[in-house]
C-alpha cells in the first residue's frame, strides 16, 4: 500500500481527525465542567491540538462550542436510532407509543442531566454573545425532532380509536415539550428559594405526562 498516495492518510483526513477529537474534547470538557469554565487553552491541552491551530480552524470558542454541542445532539441521536421504529414500539395501540414518547423526557432528565443542563447554559451563552442565528443552522438540524415519531403515534390512535382527534395537534405537542423541557432545566439548575423541593422532579414530569395523555385519550 502506497501510504503517501493514500487518501486515507491524505493531510486533510488527518488534519480533520485532529479537529474532530478537538470537538469530541470540547463537548466531554463542558460535560464536566461548563461551557464558561472551559477555555481555549484547556481544549488544546486535552486534545493535543495547538490553541492557534484551534483558532484557525474555528475562528472562535464560540466556533467550537457550537461543533461541540451539535456533536453531542448527533451522539444522542445515535443512543435512540431506530428504537421507535421497531416492531415492539410499532405494535402497541397509538395512545401506548405517544406515552411512551412523552416518557423520554424523563429518561433525558434522569440519564442525561449533564446534557440537559448544557442546554441551558448553551442558550444562555449564545444569547450573551450574539450568535446570529445562521451560524447556528446546522446545530439546529443536529436536534433531535420527535414530532414525525409523535405524530405518527397520533395519528394511529386516531385510526385505533385510542386517541380523540383535536383541532391543532402540533401546538398541542409544542406546548408540552416546551413545559417538560423548561421544567428538567429548573429542576437540573437547582433550587434556589427556600420554599423551593424538588425531590419530586421526576413525579411532576410524570404528571404532566399523565395529563397530556389523558387529554388526548378517547372516552376519558
Amino acid at each position: 500500500m502506497d501510504i503517501e498516495n493514500s487518501s486515507e492518510f491524505s493531510p486533510k483526513k488527518l488534519k480533520d481527525k485532529r479537529m474532530e477529537r478537538a470537538v469530541s474534547v470540547c463537548a466531554e470538557l463542558f460535560l464536566e465542567r461548563g461551557i464558561e469554565n472551559v477555555k481555549m487553552t484547556d481544549i488544546a491541552e486535552v486534545s493535543g491540538v495547538g490553541v492557534a491551530t484551534l483558532y484557525r480552524y474555528f475562528g472562535t470558542k464560540t466556533g467550537i462550542a457550537i461543533e461541540a454541542m451539535t456533536f453531542l445532539w448527533n451522539d444522542l441521536r445515535n443512543l435512540f436510532g431506530g428504537l421507535f421504529d421497531s416492531e415492539q414500539f410499532l405494535s402497541q395501540s397509538g395512545i401506548k407509543q405517544l406515552h411512551d414518547l412523552l416518557k423520554m423526557f424523563v429518561v433525558l432528565f434522569t440519564a442525561h442531566k449533564g446534557f440537559m443542563r448544557l442546554l441551558g447554559e448553551f442558550d444562555r451563552f449564545v444569547i450573551h454573545e450574539n450568535v446570529p442565528s445562521d451560524e447556528l443552522r446546522e446545530y439546529e438540524s443536529s436536534i433531535i425532532d420527535f414530532y414525525p415519531v409523535v405524530e405518527r403515534a397520533y395519528k394511529q390512535g386516531i385510526s385505533d380509536g385510542t386517541i380523540r382527534e383535536i383541532t391543532d395537534f402540533r401546538l398541542f405537542y409544542v406546548t408540552y415539550a416546551h413545559a417538560l423541557t423548561e421544567m428538567c432545566k429548573k429542576f437540573i439548575d437547582g433550587e434556589v428559594l427556600p420554599s423551593d423541593d424538588f425531590s419530586d422532579a421526576e413525579k411532576e414530569l410524570g404528571m404532566l405526562i399523565e395529563c397530556a395523555v389523558s387529554y388526548l385519550t378517547k372516552g376519558v
